[in-house]
């Protein structure tokens, strides 16, 4: 009868050991992913495909969270930032515009150079224009669109036409790269200057031209985590993933250069 009840009482406990150690099997491991919530990036204009895409992979690989995005012109971006604008992570397409933040106090480490980009002719499809060159940029007969000079690519076409020795007569300036892109697209100027990246996200709607002095304006796009953002665990992973080897691979097929 003893044995009876000292093997009944054995088999409860390892009944009961056996609950335990299948609790320790579900449960999350130490470190374990617990990102969730929104992650609110501000990203220059030219990064709209590829962070677009990175954001649906995040989304992916983290359940739970929600990437947000506001693309546009880096200059105007970092000023929002420094008025206060709630945001978890700033991708600039140049180092002026980041340093805009960084000298703010609005950024949590250094941030890092993630891709490169040049600058590329974009004319309608078919180039009715002719346009061969830089040098077209000069011509009074040639419609032309660029980027303000106080956005990145607009800057780079300052160095570009300095370096050729072009003085420009734009037509129109408009306020980030995008904007460039889709006036070359609807066929209302004949020319412009817009990253090769843009070129080539969109497809069939216009043609590329390669120039040389392309070479003399190369824009490195810096990110960073905000030292103010809301959902900061998320910024951080966000900031990691872009410059993973995942994410390498979607920039190069974009066209960007990778460090």
């Amino acid at each position: 009868m003893m044995r009876s009840l000292s093997v009944a009482a054995l088999a409860g406990m390892v009944a009961l050991t056996s609950v335990g150690c299948g609790s320790d099997d579900q449960a999350a491991p130490a470190g374990a992913d617990r990102l969730g919530g929104t992650v609110t990036v501000f990203a220059a204009a030219s990064l709209t495909e590829t962070f677009t895409e990175l954001g649906k992979q995040f989304e992916a690989a983290h359940p739970g969270t929600k990437v947000v995005y506001s693309f546009g012109a880096s200059s105007a971006l970092a000023e929002q930032i420094n008025q206060g604008a709630p945001a978890d992570v700033f991708a600039s397409a140049a180092p002026k515009n980041m340093r805009q933040v960084t000298d703010k106090g609005e950024v949590t480490g250094a941030p890092a150079t993630f891709v490169r980009n040049r600058l590329e002719i974009a004319v309608p499809k078919g180039n009715p224009g002719r346009i061969t060159g830089l040098a077209d940029f000069g011509k009074t007969e040639s419609k032309i669109a660029l980027c303000a000079e106080q956005v990145p690519c607009g800057a780079a076409a300052k160095t570009v036409f300095e370096a050729a020795g072009v003085t420009p007569r734009p037509d129109t300036r408009e306020s980030d790269v995008k904007a460039v892109l889709t006036k070359v697209a609807l066929g209302e100027v004949d020319a412009a200057l817009v990253y090769r990246t843009d070129v080539r996200a969109a497809g069939d709607r216009v043609d590329g031209i390669d120039f040389a002095e392309a070479a003399q304006a190369i824009n490195d796009y810096p990110i960073a985590p905000l030292a103010h953002a809301p959902n900061s665990a998320a910024a951080v992973a966000f900031v990691d993933f872009v410059k993973s080897e995942q994410a390498r691979k979607v920039f190069a097929e974009a066209g960007f250069d990778t460090p």
